[in-house]
Order: C-alpha cells, then structure tokens, then sequence
C-alpha cells in the first residue's frame, strides 16, 4: 500500500536526541504524498536543548506539512471525534510516553492524539527511543505489543555496553512500518540487531 493521499498524524516527543533523525522520515512521507498532520508534545513545543532549539523543530514540521503544529490536549482531542487521521506515527517516543499510552494516562498533546486516534480503531505507530526500555518500562512495551492497533517500528538495543537498558527504533523502517500497519500488520522482526 502506498501513502499517498493519506491522512498522517506524526508526533514528536522529547527524545531530542532522536528528532532530527526522525524529521528526515516525516519529509520522506510528505514527499510520498501524505497528508501529514504535524503533533508535538508540549516538552518538544518549548524546550530548547544541546540537539537543537524548539522554534526550529515547529518551524521545519510546518513548513514540510503546510500545517500548524498542535501542541495541546485541546487541539489533539479533536483528532478522534472529527476522525482527521488514517494512521497515527509517534516518533520517537519516549519512555514517558509509552508508560502513559500503556497505561491510559492522557495528559499531554501526544498521549491525547493517541487515544483519540485509538478510539477509531485505526493503528498507531510507536518509535521506541528511552534509557529504560529493558528496565522499567519493558512491562509497558510488552502491554503496548498486545494492544490491538497499536504497531512498533522494530527496535533493538541503543548501546548494550555502556546503556544496557536503553532501547532504539530504527527510524529508518517508520514508512515500511506505517505500510505495515495500514494492512493490520506489524513489521517483523520487531526484534532487531
């Protein structure tokens, strides 16, 4: 299946280590002909940090998208009830993240986008990227692996040596993954080296 002509909700959070890398797939789905709806967590909307300024960030996702970023529970609640998206990328996506998708906490722009998108059924795309994710927050990933609609872009270890819990999606796998999902399916291996 191709992209083309689909509604794309792709949201950001604060791995700022990972956006840059993660902003190269959103271009590469606006240049496939998605219609990309731009989401950022509120920590990615304000905070400037050694990776890169926020005003930055904003600006480079509205101009690829033609569109305004949203950046609050208000105006990501709505991405349910008007069913604005086909298929929700949250990329990356942090350990925060993933705990409070796991566990139904909506409390951010990003975490309110997902629920509202899940509500219709239709698949979300998570990027893994945190310094927990054989640690505390495995339980989350294993309770997210077993939730319908809900995808992984595969994943292996950051760095077993010097961050042995830390877990990373390959980014470059978010278009096969979001292809994937579209058809029900998660890409495989999720596991990868």
């Amino acid at each position: 299946m191709k992209l083309k002509g689909l509604n794309i909700g792709f949201a950001l959070t604060g791995s700022f280590c990972t956006i840059e890398e993660t902003l190269k797939q959103l271009d590469e789905i606006v240049k496939l002909g998605a219609n990309v709806v731009p989401i950022v967590s509120e920590m990615v909307y304000k905070t400037d940090t050694r990776f890169g300024k926020a005003e930055d960030w904003i600006r480079r996702m509205e101009n690829a998208t033609g569109k305004k970023v949203i950046h609050s529970i208000t105006t990501s609640e709505p991405i349910g009830p008007k069913k604005m998206l086909d298929v929700l990328v949250v990329a990356p996506c942090t350990g925060n993240t993933l705990s409070k998708m796991a566990n139904g906490v909506n409390d951010t722009s990003v975490t309110m986008a997902a629920k509202a998108h899940l509500r219709n059924l239709k698949p979300v795309v998570v990027a893994v990227s945190t310094n927990d994710g054989l640690g505390a927050n495995a339980k989350n990933i294993g309770l997210l692996l077993n939730t319908k609609n809900v995808y992984f872009v595969p994943f292996r270890q950051d760095d077993a040596i010097s961050k042995e819990n830390s877990l990373i999606a390959d980014m470059s796998l978010i278009i096969p993954s979001l292809e994937a999902a579209i058809n029900g399916k998660q890409l495989q291996p999720v596991l990868i080296q």
